[in-house]
């Protein structure tokens, strides 16, 4: 689910938020993970997996789903970098499963 490549160490929160029309926040689940470089030069997407239940919501049209990462205690602005290279760098498109 959130595959990265790793330039510097960092604590990454990711958050899964329910946005209503209206503009009205719930947190529905979050994760906190530290990652450190693979060193070496070696800039392959470090795999990240990550599992939780979140109440049920009664959606309705012009709400959001919002998966939001925020990377803290580092040294660098592109500490974590969502692996959007995919198969490229060893690791997946970052997403989310939802039950039906």
């Amino acid at each position: 689910m959130c595959d990265g490549i790793i330039i510097d160490p960092v604590d990454v929160t990711f958050e899964l938020i329910w946005r209503t029309a209206e503009g009205d926040d719930t947190e529905l689940v979050t994760w906190n993970e530290h990652f450190d470089p693979l060193g070496g030069g070696n800039f392959d997407a470090q795999p990240c997996q990550l599992t939780g239940e979140a109440i049920a919501i009664d959606f309705a049209p012009g709400d959001q789903l919002i998966f939001r990462y925020t990377g803290e205690n580092t040294a660098v602005n592109m500490a974590y970098v969502p692996n959007g290279d995919g198969e490229l760098a060893s690791g997946r498109i970052p997403y989310v499963d939802l039950p039906q």
